[in-house]
């Protein structure tokens, strides 16, 4: 079996996790659309804004196009915090498992798909993005998942082959994409459901590697 030498994370429901709904109903409420109106328009150009081909300025008018009016800088700001807000509930298990990676030296990295507006905004609110030996955020790269390119950025970064890379995320196209660049992953669902699949493949040992957890520490 191929050792794992280092662990990849997703953010967005890996290291986060489901979406606050007080927050995606502040948006509705600043560009005055409907579930209906907001919801497609937010998705049909998040990747692009996530890859950095959109500015946030030119994202937000995009989703919020269905009002034919430009969004007041207020609004803007309103939205973009709101953003932050809507993807910064936490998924502590997997937070605290991460933690007790570093306190054993194994390295640890997050690849997420993000745009620059949200990277600033969670770094502000969580220190601990910065224990990890090294983060791939797509919007600084022009690339993102599943682009192969980004993955081996992010391997060359954690300073691991590929193939000594544990790569988490819950899109099981983002798993495929880095199985082709040759590295482990799992498709995550559940905590239980992961650490059952960790088990099943032998890596149960770094499910009880010895340190503190993050919760212990107050870094949640």
């Amino acid at each position: 079996m191929t050792p794992v030498k280092a662990v990849l994370f997703d953010y967005g429901m890996v290291l986060s996790g489901p979406p606050d709904p007080a927050a995606w109903a502040r948006m509705l409420s600043v560009t005055r659309l409907s579930e209906e109106q907001l919801h497609p328009g937010y998705w049909a150009h998040r990747h692009a804004y996530d890859r950095g081909d959109l500015t946030a300025e030119s994202f937000w008018n995009h989703a919020a196009a269905p009002t034919h009016a430009i969004l007041t800088a207020e609004q803007l700001t309103a939205l973009i915090a709101a953003d932050v807000d809507y993807w910064s509930t936490l998924n502590t298990p997997m937070l605290a498992w991460a933690h007790t990676l570093q306190q054993a030296r194994l390295s640890t990295g997050i690849l997420s798909n993000m745009p620059g507006p949200m990277e600033t905004g969670l770094r502000a609110r969580y220190r601990w993005i910065d224990e990890f030996t090294h983060n791939t955020w797509s919007h600084n790269l022009n690339l993102a998942k599943p682009e192969p390119a980004i993955y081996l950025h992010a391997a060359e970064g954690l300073h691991t082959a590929p193939a000594n890379i544990l790569f988490l995320d819950d899109k099981l196209e983002n798993i495929e994409a880095a199985l082709t660049v040759g590295m482990q992953a799992i498709q995550y669902t559940t905590h239980a459901a992961f650490e059952q699949e960790m088990q099943a493949r032998g890596l149960g040992s770094l499910l009880q590697l010895e340190g503190h957890t993050a919760s212990q520490n107050g870094k949640l």
